[in-house]
């Protein structure tokens, strides 16, 4: 195996407040390594105690991102991969409570010998064993390693000690220190405040760390006056004080950071060669998401819209999907609270297209139900991601079967018809975490379905997260009255896509197309479903 020196690694951590997006400035950074031809992954500790994500809702954390391999992760994985196009791991996501259930094992297995079992070494050394995992395997060339929080909260103390550990066995050319911080702008007195930077940095040094570059997240830019007294007081460079400005959107991040020469003075400090990057398609992308010839608007139907980045990469697989089919979508977050039989005519008519969330629970269940009837029976774009095919299985079988009390057993447990049921191997589980069918799955399409038009073949493999599942016994029925199963697990037989015959564009998957969206590969779902509800507002219009 290589040494963890055949890496270079890279630790962004964050000051002053958290929601800076140091997920994005680690994101942006790779991209601009990845497209100088560098091989980069990046991983993210979180210092939370939870083993993952998995158990939180989603007014915790936002979204839950699962991995090709099943792991729960945090959303900033989803960041990596939309901007790397590179899956990500379980190993790029670790949190405080799988490092420390990691060293409890141990000690309880006795690989201690007998030792008295402390934060250092036995935390810090697990934590640095993560931290090189990725690049002992050979395969990269620079580790980015994000660190969740902030500085000086107490659950970080023992990720700032191993990376000051790391440091140190690393050496001078094989690490750098980057410091994301928050220059904020006092209205009342008319300028941009350092303060809060020196004593975030301030704590860094401290704690044995000295900040190589010094990211200044802003609203206004920052003068050279201000940049020379951020590097006289953090003890950096001048040319090592990066500014980073609000951005129209995330994507417009790795143009913004190549202009303020992030990634060179990463590369002087790592000893690496220095070459122009690759933008280009980069920039196709930014320039049709920014010049749009047409607009559609979408309703998404969930029950946490009041926190956007519970969907977070439902969100951004529609900014690809607008940007390849050059069409600016304009996304309305309506509340399935909200909807019922009397107003959903109100609430959907004017929109081009529904998409119905993915969720857990009853809440808000009947308003999904009604929202799909009044699409299906108007002929509007509809496209149901995991709960949401669910919803549309059950709505078909009360409205068209005639089945008024179908249920998922999720929500009612002694429905006379369960058209959605609890998986056979999900029966006696009691644990929560980490025990849904997880992961990637192969399905296999069938020809002639707009399944097969999307992905234009029939086997794909596609993510999931769920505990129920569509009922075989009424697919003979569901089937003859017009919703076909166009897309089955090739090994459980189990249904993964639902399409509805006669409708311009209904189509229902029980895994997450939106996980695997990134901006190189727009998921093709996601494109076609645009595309839909872009001749479906024109066929209004005319």
């Amino acid at each position: 195996m290589a040494s963890k020196k055949s890496a270079k690694y890279i630790f962004v951590t964050g000051g002053v407040t958290s929601s800076l997006g140091k997920g994005i400035i680690a994101a942006s950074l790779a991209k601009l390594l990845q497209t100088r031809g560098f091989s980069v992954t990046i991983q993210k500790f979180d210092p939370y105690i939870n083993i993952d994500p998995g158990t939180l809702n989603p007014y915790e954390h936002g979204e839950c991102y699962v991995t090709d391999d099943g792991a729960e992760t945090d959303l900033d994985l989803g960041h990596y991969e939309r901007f790397l196009n590179v899956p990500t791991s379980q190993d790029n996501n670790v949190t405080t409570g799988r490092i420390y259930n990691n060293v409890i094992t141990k000690e309880r297995r006795g690989d201690y010998l007998g030792k008295t079992v402390q934060v250092i070494p036995h935390i810090t050394d697990e934590l640095k064993y993560n931290f090189f995992k990725l690049g002992e395997t050979g395969k990269y060339d620079i580790v980015i390693t994000e660190i969740g929080g902030c500085v000086g909260d107490i659950e970080s103390l023992p990720f700032i000690e191993a990376v000051r550990q790391a440091k140190m066995e690393l050496g001078p050319h094989d690490f750098v220190s980057i410091h994301l911080t928050l220059i904020p702008y006092l209205a009342a007195a008319k300028e941009l405040k350092t303060k809060p930077t020196q004593h975030s940095v301030k704590q860094l040094q401290e704690a044995g760390i000295q900040t190589d570059i010094l990211v200044c997240r802003t609203e206004k830019h920052l003068p050279i006056d201000l940049r020379k007294k951020l590097a006289l007081f953090c003890n950096v460079q001048y040319s090592d004080v990066i500014e980073a400005m609000d951005a129209e959107t995330i994507y417009d991040v790795p143009i913004l950071m190549r202009k303020e020469k992030l990634a060179e003075r990463v590369l002087t400090k790592l000893k690496l060669p220095k070459s122009e990057p690759d933008l280009e398609d980069w920039k196709d992308f930014l320039g049709r998401l920014k010049n749009p010839t047409e607009e559609v608007t979408i309703g998404l139907v969930g029950k946490y819209v009041e926190l956007p980045d519970a969907y977070k990469s439902i969100a951004e697989a529609f900014m690809h999907a607008g940007a390849k089919n050059e069409c600016a979508v304009e996304v309305k977050w309506i509340s399935s609270e909200k909807i019922t039989n009397d107003n959903a005519a109100t609430i959907l008519h004017d929109l081009d297209g529904v998409l119905v969330a993915p969720g857990f629970g009853e809440r808000g269940i009947e308003g999904k139900i009604e929202a799909i009837r009044y699409v299906r029976e108007n002929k509007i774009p509809f496209f149901g991601v995991c709960l949401g095919m669910q919803c549309a299985v059950t709505e078909f079988a009360r409205n068209v079967l005639g089945y008024k009390k179908a249920a998922s057993t999720e929500m009612d447990e002694n429905t006379p018809h369960p058209v959605i049921d609890i998986m056979e191997e999900q029966k006696n589980i009691t644990k929560m975490g980490g025990t849904m069918r997880l992961g990637a799955y192969p399905c296999t399409i069938k020809k002639g379905t707009k399944a097969f038009v999307a992905y234009g073949k029939q086997n794909i493999s596609e993510r999931h997260r769920h505990r129920y599942e569509y009922n075989n016994k009424y697919l003979k029925e569901m089937e003859s009255a017009g919703l076909k199963a166009s897309g089955i697990n090739p090994d459980t037989k189990l249904v993964e896509i639902v399409e509805l015959e006669g409708h311009p564009w209904f189509v229902g998957t029980q895994y997450h197309p939106e996980l695997k969206s990134t901006v190189q590969n727009p998921h093709p779902l996601f494109v076609q479903f645009i595309k839909a509800s872009l001749n479906y507002k024109k066929s209004k219009s005319e």
